[in-house]
């Protein structure tokens, strides 16, 4: 079994091994305080394109209840509310969160979309603190009201009463409670006929496919958007699972740009040619070379051997010992070897020093510890001090979840390598001729590679009217492509006008 991350956040499954012997019972564990729903509101403003706009922060609290009507969680949001709209009840309104499973919405909060923003290094390492907090110039709250989810186990949310963790740690136990905390949200701020859009990052795009499709089923609340950022919808292709090569070629162009970026192979004159070169090689030749297994013939391999070194800048001897399959650990380790470097997972434009210059695979992800620690500070300084919300306990930006992700769904085998929500965004899409879906791709993310959501999409049981209606946009960055300032101005504009074409003239 492969371990897996999305953003910072690691999924560690605890398996229990059988008792040996009798032991006593164990008592019964007492169920956890139910605190009280609290807020913080606070006023402020920004100036966005040359204008000023006002806007009412609410830092609070939503206790969640099970179907006996029962407190089991307490889910912590910040939401923006832009205070000089004429008629509120019609404005845009975007719920917003990351990913994980296990990640708190921190890193969209302070990197994307706030108000505010923490300043990080690009693509270096973010020197300690002190950190600056400036006004955050791709804030979407000139154009939608924003409310910030933090995931039960995540933030500051908390299971409560007879609450467990099963009740929320699952792909449809979460979508569920999401639901649940959209409408409360949704009815207790009057906001039924607000054009509605759910943006996630990374495991938060499988999230959305199922809490949108759940929300139009089951709540009756018909999505205008969706914004996919880094996204997955089927696992298989990009966990390299045992015995399944759909991984290798999912990845093969993002390989190929990293390569070049590093200079390990030459830099294209013209990279979208380039990239829908690598794109036709992987589906074609290499990808009916893996097809045939152990039957290749040597020549044939040969051939696509030294193909394979000439796009990913691999030696033939490596990919030969690779019987021409490279994960993504692998590839990030080999690539800058040599320099005793090791390419990062979440944007391969960052490197950093390699501890095992033996190592098959890399042991750490250079862009997450460069960018860690400073979101870390403003998320928890941001809150206490602008927001004024006095949290005697740690905002857990991600891990928080102490235990398993319950993976299984009805007709699937319950593991992350089986998981597809390709149908649920299919059935959401095919229900509600009006949803549209945006796809927001960084070119350097080895997470969740650009190729692998482009096939996923092309590979939807959808018919041609509805594959019209989803559309791709493409970041020289990562998996967080804000941390690019370019990267940042450009996914504001992009996401705004996504939201503005939607919303129609509101």
């Amino acid at each position: 079994m492969r371990r897996f991350a999305f953003a910072t956040v690691a999924l560690f499954v605890a398996l229990a091994s059988p008792a040996t012997g009798q032991r006593p019972a164990a008592a019964p564990a007492e169920p956890a305080p139910v605190p009280p729903e609290d807020s913080s509101v606070t006023e402020h403003t920004i100036r966005l394109d040359g204008q000023v706009v006002p806007y009412r922060a609410t830092a609070a609290t939503m206790l969640l209840e099970n179907g006996d009507g029962k407190p089991i969680g307490s889910l912590y949001y910040t939401a923006y509310t832009r205070t000089d709209t004429r008629d509120r009840s019609q404005r845009p309104l975007a719920f917003i969160y990351n990913g994980g499973p296990g990640s708190a919405s921190a890193w969209l909060h302070m990197g994307a979309f706030g108000p505010r923003r923490i300043v990080v290094a690009d693509p270096e390492a973010t020197p300690p603190a002190p950190y600056q907090l400036v006004d955050n110039i791709g804030s979407l709250i000139d154009v939608a009201d924003l409310v910030f989810i933090d995931p039960i186990g995540t933030g500051f949310s908390l299971v409560v009463g007879e609450g467990k963790g099963t009740d929320f740690w699952g792909v449809d136990e979460d979508a569920g409670s999401l639901a649940q905390f959209i409408r409360r949200y949704v009815s207790r701020n009057g906001r039924w006929n607000s054009p509605k859009y759910l943006i996630g990052e990374s495991y938060g795009t499988t999230r959305s496919a199922v809490l949108g499709n759940r929300l139009q089923r089951r709540e009756g609340m018909d999505l205008n958007g969706i914004v996919l950022i880094s996204a997955v919808l089927d696992f298989e292709t990009l966990l390299f699972a045992p015995g399944h090569d759909l991984s290798y070629v999912t990845y093969l162009p993002s390989y190929a740009i990293t390569a070049a970026y590093h200079g390990l192979i030459s830099k294209p004159t013209d990279q979208d040619a380039f990239l829908d070169e690598v794109r036709q090689y992987a589906l074609g030749p290499y990808a009916a070379a893996l097809a045939q297994g152990a039957a290749l013939p040597a020549a044939e391999r040969a051939t696509v051997r030294r193909q394979l070194a000439a796009y990913t800048g691999l030696s033939e001897e490596y990919l030969e010992r690779a019987n021409l399959r490279v994960e993504a650990g692998q590839f990030r380790a080999e690539l800058q070897r040599g320099g005793g470097t090791v390419t990062a997972r979440l944007d391969a434009r960052y490197d950093g020093l390699m501890g095992d210059l033996l190592a098959e695979s890399a042991d750490y992800d250079p862009q997450s510890t460069a960018i860690s620690g400073a979101y870390t500070a403003a998320i928890n300084q941001y809150l206490r001090d602008d927001l004024g919300y006095d949290a005697d306990r740690r905002y857990s930006l991600g891990g928080g979840l102490g235990g398993g992700w319950n993976w299984s769904r009805d007709g699937q085998r319950g593991w992350a390598g089986a998981t597809y929500v390709g149908t649920d965004l299919a059935e959401a899409l095919i229900t509600n001729p009006h949803l549209r879906v945006e796809v927001e791709n960084g070119l350097y993310d080895l997470a969740t590679p650009f190729f692998a959501m482009e096939y996923t999409v092309d590979h939807l049981p959808i018919p041609a009217q509805a594959r019209e209606r989803i559309a791709h946009k493409y970041y020289n960055a990562g998996h967080m492509m804000y941390t690019l300032e370019s990267g940042l101005v450009a996914l504001k504009t992009n996401v705004a006008a996504f939201i503005r074409s939607t919303a129609g003239n509101r």
